[in-house]
């Protein structure tokens, strides 16, 4: 059988697959990388792709005069789940998501940046991809970067992970297409060129660059262990989309 091939939609400099796209590799998997920012055309559908990773940004899932791109982005995420594709959508991907399947993005009302605290729901526990990593009341850590949050769901999808700034973190539509608010991809050194072009907004929510990229260095250690450890588990749904939680798994196991 030859490898799954994964397209990787990138959507500026900076915002790479990093440290999920390197196990990624690990697990044998192909990334057809594609960077619509420069001039890289997308596919017009997913016929020759066995997955789909929408990576992050820092504009908005409306932007369409910034990043021309995103009308044909969300049009892959709608095939995506029409095909109940694994998928995974991160940040401005979740937020394309929630859009593209009728659901509402809107302003933050408080932004969450750097370190936080998430918080698993009974669904988590019972998800395949997340279900081998959380359980229920553990909380989990995670980076994140955004001033936009889903509002509103779209229909049928299933909520998996909160917050307490912002309600949802993770969903699931269908059975494979899985959105994340947060970044399980960075570790301290991939969020350091955030913080210097985003001095200012940084500076209007109180904090310093060096500050932010700090915390998650101390945490790096855990974040690795367990964001490299959803990565091998959605590289394994990827290769066989039958893939179910491991039997004898014990939720919240490392």
């Amino acid at each position: 059988m030859s490898a799954a091939r994964v397209l990787v939609v990138e959507h500026e400099d900076g915002t790479g697959p990093a440290r999920f796209g390197e196990r990624l590799a690990e697990k044998g998997l192909l990334t057809d990388m594609r960077r619509p920012w420069r001039g890289e055309a997308l596919p017009r559908n997913l016929a020759d792709h066995h997955a789909l990773l929408v990576l992050g940004g820092s504009m908005g899932p409306h932007d369409d005069a910034r990043a021309p791109w995103l009308p044909a982005v969300r049009e892959l995420l709608r095939q995506a789940v029409a095909r109940d594709l694994p998928t995974l959508a991160i940040c401005l991907g979740m937020e394309l998501l929630t859009v593209a399947c009728g659901g509402e993005v809107r302003r933050a009302a408080l932004p969450e940046v750097g370190l936080c605290e998430l918080m698993p729901l009974q669904e988590a526990a019972e998800d395949r991809l997340f279900g081998p990593l959380t359980q229920t009341g553990e909380r989990m850590p995670a980076v994140q970067w955004h001033w936009e949050e889903t509002g509103t769901l779209p229909a049928g999808a299933v909520p998996l992970v909160t917050g307490e700034r912002c309600a949802h973190q993770a969903y699931r539509i269908g059975t494979s297409v899985w959105a994340v608010q947060f970044h399980p991809e960075v570790l301290a050194d991939d969020i350091r060129t955030w913080g210097t072009s985003d001095v200012g907004p940084l500076h209007a929510l109180g904090l310093e660059p060096a500050g932010v990229v700090a915390d998650v260095a101390r945490a790096e250690a855990e974040l690795r262990a367990l964001w490299g450890a959803f990565a091998e588990h959605w590289a394994a749904i990827v290769t066989d989309p039958a893939t179910t939680v491991p039997a004898g798994t014990t939720p919240g196991q490392r």
